[in-house]
């Protein structure tokens, strides 16, 4: 694409991972790095690295790598001479600094789109309302499989920009994709697209389910003949999406209920994760025999479904990346004992009522937390007792309290974090030191 950095004046709106990352590719092509912040310092960065302005990404002490700062609030002063602006996935198209820099017609990307222009590599992109964190990586472990080098990020942790340097024309990048990131891409290409599923999501975000659609349709638009896009055959929008794309479509999930797919006499697979992960496989001509022995072996995602213990015959499981409606029907679906369900968080402006049948169906009691805990009340109470909680170690306690021995403690909040947590990683982590020191 012949994306030139060097000698560039970039400012980089968001001082997160994304943020950081993306400012230490700037400085290493010999490109001016900015960083802009809405928060103070202290908050997101590390107030002993900053000095009169100036933040060192190499570390305290570190006269290298240092970047100007503004913290605290965003100025067009700041931003007004700037050659690109790159955004951080938490900053919206709407906010101030974007508008001013389209004012100034400066470009304005996504830190995938800036990472994405600098790649050697082809691309696997996943995304999808839910089972993107598990299809990701069910796929970088099958493409390691093979024999091939992978890098598995995005998303799911690690941002693009921390690798995007250090890889290959022989490397596959694995790439996990919200919406919030690929909002924000123009240019963005990946050889093959993976799209999950679609259910509501990010309504706190997005002004309609129609524009979160359109956003998760940017993983596919540039896409061209040479290009697969694998969706899932069970969704109506995405049998729709086949006479607007140019490249080779290949559906996963056709089969009946059970989702049950035989590969070549080595057995059924049932888990459509693994179904999707198969087809992308397929797209980079790595066979059957080498997906089903990863199937085989995977043993899950931290966070998703994840046993933590067994105390005295009460199941306690996390689920913390259990961010949205249907990531709690899946987990409900899969529960075989009684179940005293953690829910709640920060709400994402999503409609939980589909899920009364199946909570009075499986859940014996509810508590309640976060922001979020009213509304599970009101939207549950009716069909399960629901106590709530203001403090998350509270409401674990009183869960194990509440179960009986042959019953399943389950954290599955359907809610976004950042109401109590740093993210939902911090959530799982936190419910598992709990949960390891109760008694």
């Amino acid at each position: 694409m012949g994306f030139n950095v060097k000698g560039k004046k970039i400012t980089i709106i968001g001082a997160a991972r994304s943020g950081l990352a993306a400012a230490q590719v700037v400085l290493r092509l010999g490109g001016i790095a900015k960083i802009s912040d809405s928060k103070a310092i202290g908050d997101t960065l590390d107030s002993r690295l900053y000095v009169n302005g100036e933040y060192s990404l190499g570390g305290r002490g570190g006269d290298k790598g240092r970047t100007l700062v503004e913290a605290g609030g965003h100025t067009k002063d700041f931003i007004q001479d700037s050659d690109y602006v790159v955004l951080s996935p938490g900053v919206r198209r709407d906010a101030e600094p974007v508008l001013w820099a389209r004012e100034r017609g400066i470009e304005v990307m996504g830190e995938i789109e800036f990472a994405f222009r600098l790649c050697p590599c082809p691309i696997v992109a996943v995304t999808g309302s839910n089972g993107k964190t598990t299809t990701s990586t069910v796929i970088a472990e099958i493409i390691k499989a093979s024999g091939r080098r992978v890098c598995l990020c995005g998303n799911i942790g690690s941002p693009f920009s921390k690798y995007v340097l250090d890889l290959t024309a022989s490397d596959i990048v694995v790439l996990e994709i919200s919406s919030f990131q690929l909002e924000s891409t123009i240019h963005f290409k990946p050889h093959v697209s993976v799209w999950t599923n679609f259910s509501q999501n990010h309504l706190d975000r997005h002004k309609d389910l129609q524009e979160y659609f359109e956003a998760k349709c940017r993983i596919l638009v540039n896409q061209g003949p040479e290009d697969f896009a694998v969706l899932n055959f069970q969704e109506p929008l995405h049998r729709k999406l086949v006479d607007r794309l140019k490249s080779k479509v290949l559906f996963f999930n056709q089969s009946d209920a059970r989702l049950a797919f035989p590969v070549k006499g080595e057995g059924v697979v049932d888990n459509p994760n693994y179904l999707a992960a198969l087809q992308a496989a397929h797209a980079l001509g790595i066979s059957d025999q080498v997906c089903m022995k990863v199937f085989a072996e995977f043993k899950g995602v931290e966070h998703r479904l994840e046993f933590v213990r067994d105390l005295g015959g009460i199941d306690f499981i996390n689920d913390s990346k259990s961010t949205t409606v249907e990531a709690g029907r899946w987990a409900l679906e899969r529960a075989h004992r009684p179940l005293i369900m953690i829910c709640g968080g920060l709400d994402k402006h999503l409609d939980y009522a589909p899920l009364k049948p199946l909570v009075a169906q499986k859940v014996k009691h509810m508590i309640a937390i976060g922001q979020a805990r009213d509304i599970m009340k009101s939207t549950f109470g009716d069909v399960v007792a629901v106590d709530t909680f203001t403090s998350f170690e509270e409401a674990v306690t009183a869960a194990r309290h509440v179960a009986k021995p042959g019953e399943c403690v389950l954290l599955s909040p359907m809610c976004a974090s950042f109401d109590m947590f740093k993210d939902y990683e911090d959530r799982g982590r936190i419910f598992k030191e709990i949960v390891n020191n109760l008694r």
